[in-house]
């Protein structure tokens, strides 16, 4: 296939330009359409699905129950069996996006189906009212969401040339976290009305991702892949860390930086109400008040980041500074008592932040071991984004109960783990080799 050849044939009447071939890795940088196209997915996808963890889902369970622990405990397993599905879903339909031959391209059905099946999921979580049913609903909501998201993030190594990597990055980050922003913000202004608090979001992703596939250059796969056999489906969740080292250690230094952000971002808002003494009336308001000063100096940090990156080619230092702050910041919310110390705090966790999105998925586009599977060596490896995210909800509704007193759950303990956690994600990256 030439680098004139169409996306997805002449069913669309559009002829893409510099549409790569699959398999080889593209010379021409993005348009800016592309990149907005892009930016609109990425926003409406991390809308939709990062509102009802950070805040949405707790103001679902807060309606069922007043028990401070019993509240916790209830956001995690629901949330924690939701990443289940999501690191389960990303791999599994990250492999099939590489091996489908659509009419439509590879990539391009799973991104429009993957978000309709989680705007249904979504919908089915406004109507259901016990602990079983909320996580079977966000089970199928996050299934249909990875569906749609391991392919999104795959047509990054389809298309992006090596010197868009970091940039790219960046405005993804950037995308994702105003995207946690909308999803708090839409939480508030919706907050008399459980059912918009859930399904606003969720069209808006659904637009999102199918106006980035309609932009789309997908192309065509035109030879048959190999029968896909169990052994096959079981590769799909595997590469090889002798193999591929440096992989390896990203994949690592990823699963403990998300580990440590995500043991205090699940439980943030119950962190505002049960540590701060935060009334639960005003809770919400608080929270989006810190998201909101960590997204805008996460914004252009983030953007800076990875214009440094791109242009001096470095990578580790970066990721390693980042994780270092994520470690001092967790440190530091142990020993804060009032809204205004919390804020303080949310702005040094959204530079570390915006730091570590700047340069990661450059350094990850990097050391990918096969051009031929990128949708399925990013599914592996975004099993360190699902991963910790499904662990987080679990271990730290444990942390939280473990010595659990009169003044409420153990919100030192688990601090205490999410610094540890991001030291040790800085120190993983330090072996490295194909990345400076």
């Amino acid at each position: 296939m030439s680098q004139s050849t169409t996306a997805s044939g002449p069913r669309f009447g559009v002829r893409w330009a510099n549409t790569p071939p699959i398999g080889e890795t593209p010379t021409e940088p993005k348009s800016i359409g592309f990149l907005i196209a892009l930016c609109a997915a990425q926003l409406g996808l991390f809308t939709a699905l990062m509102g009802p963890v950070m805040v949405s889902m707790a103001m679902k369970v807060s309606a069922l129950t007043e028990d401070p622990v019993e509240r916790t405990s209830m956001v995690g397993t629901i949330l924690g069996t939701g990443a289940i599905a999501a690191a389960i879903g990303n791999v599994f339909f990250g492999r099939l996006s590489d091996r489908t031959m659509s009419r439509f391209g590879r990539r391009r059905p799973w991104l429009v189906g993957g978000a309709l099946v989680m705007a249904l999921g979504m919908l089915m979580v406004t109507q259901v009212e016990t602990t079983a049913l909320l996580t079977l609903s966000w089970f199928i909501a996050q299934i249909g969401a990875n569906a749609a998201l391991s392919p999104f993030i795959a047509t990054l190594g389809d298309q992006l040339p090596q010197q868009q990597y970091a940039r790219v990055s960046a405005l993804i980050g950037i995308m994702q976290n105003i995207g946690i922003l909308g999803g708090i913000w839409l939480s508030n202004v919706f907050a008399e009305s459980l059912f918009l608090v859930f399904m606003v979001p969720a069209v808006f992703g659904l637009i999102g991702m199918t106006i980035y596939a309609v932009i789309l250059p997908d192309p065509v796969r035109t030879e048959r892949p190999p029968r896909f056999s169990l052994l096959e489906i079981l590769r799909s969740f595997w590469v090889s860390p002798i193999k591929h080292p440096d992989y390896a250690f990203v994949w690592w230094s990823r699963f403990l930086v998300i580990l440590s952000a995500f043991l205090f971002t699940t439980f943030r808002l119950t962190f505002v109400q049960d540590r701060l003494g935060v009334p639960e009336a005003e809770a919400n308001g608080v929270v989006l008040n810190g998201v909101l000063v960590y997204t805008i100096t996460l914004v252009p940090i983030g953007y800076l980041a990875g214009w440094i990156s791109d242009k001096t080619g470095r990578r580790k230092a970066l990721v390693g500074i980042s994780a270092i702050m994520f470690a001092v910041g967790s440190y530091l919310l142990m020993h804060i008592d009032s809204p205004l110390e919390f804020y303080l705090v949310e702005v040094l966790l959204g530079a570390a932040f915006g730091i570590y999105m700047g340069v990661d998925m450059a350094l990850v586009l990097q050391v990918l071991p096969n051009k031929d599977d990128t949708a399925k060596d990013l599914g592996v490896f975004n099993l360190a984004n699902a991963g910790p995210q499904s662990l987080a909800p679990y271990v730290g509704a444990f942390l939280l109960a473990t010595a659990a007193g009169a003044s409420g759950p153990n919100y030192t303990l688990l601090l205490g783990a999410a610094a540890a956690a991001a030291v040790a994600g800085a120190l993983v990256i330090i072996p490295i080799k194909k990345a400076k």
